[in-house]
């Protein structure tokens, strides 16, 4: 027997988190009845309902995708834009992006039906290491690099201590390129940490995650994770939760 939430969550229908809304919300039936009690567990054979469409449980799958850049990280775009799911037309699985990327910024997304996994991987506490090599306007000193490691304030409150390293410089351009590690994930987080310290992004890439990276991928390609991969990445979430 599992938790109603969690036999939700592992069907690709929402995230644990958003399965108990739906149950306490009156949204979801057991064998035709009304359940709002997040402690209801179930078996296979019980017929598990949400806004009256009965759920059919899907094995769950992980993806790692390199995403092109001008692609949103959505499965829908109502503008028409292009979206990661486009690449997947032929998985049957209802799958969906662990976390996001901006549409202007290119690299490693994970995707999954398994919205257990994809809970556990984003809560605020995990703290995985996310890699991003940033191409920036103008040349960092030392001190604005320091300021980035020891935390910048943002609008929305002061960025955790991330990890830098210059790779590169091109004086006659006047840009450089940086690496720059975090394991928050904040909108646009990277994007407006170079514009604190007075050096805009102009272009970006998430080049790892965890320890995983896109080696052996070009953009807009897929590779399924293994089993290891995967348990190594709850492993990784659950020691740092």
């Amino acid at each position: 027997m599992e938790r109603l939430q969690k036999v939700i969550a592992h069907a690709g229908i929402a995230s644990r988190r958003k399965a108990e809304e739906l149950i306490l919300e009156g949204r979801v039936k057991v064998n035709g009845s009304v359940v709002k009690e997040l402690g209801r567990k179930v078996t296979a054979s019980d017929r598990v309902e949400v806004d009256g469409v009965q759920i059919e449980g899907e094995e769950p799958v992980y993806f790692l995708f390199y995403k092109p850049r001008g692609v949103i990280s959505s499965v829908q775009d109502d503008k028409g834009r292009k979206v990661v799911t486009d690449f997947f037309q032929t998985i049957e699985q209802r799958i969906y992006p662990v976390g996001r990327l901006d549409y202007d910024t290119s690299g490693l997304l994970l995707l999954t039906n398994d919205g257990e996994f994809a809970n556990l991987l984003m809560h605020p506490s995990n703290e995985i290491d996310k890699v991003y090599v940033a191409k920036v306007k103008g040349i960092p000193s030392k001190e604005k690099l320091t300021s980035l490691a020891r935390g910048v304030m943002l609008e929305d409150g002061k960025t955790a201590p991330a990890k830098t390293k210059m790779l590169s410089v091109d004086k006659k351009k006047d840009t450089a390129i940086v690496e720059i590690t975090i394991h928050e994930g904040r909108n646009r987080q990277v994007r407006r940490m170079f514009e604190a310290i007075g050096h805009p992004v102009l272009k970006l890439k998430r080049e790892k995650y965890g320890f995983l990276t896109l080696n052996g991928l070009r953009t807009g390609e897929i590779r399924e994770l293994t089993h290891h991969e995967v348990k190594q990445l709850r492993v990784l979430a659950m020691k740092k939760s």
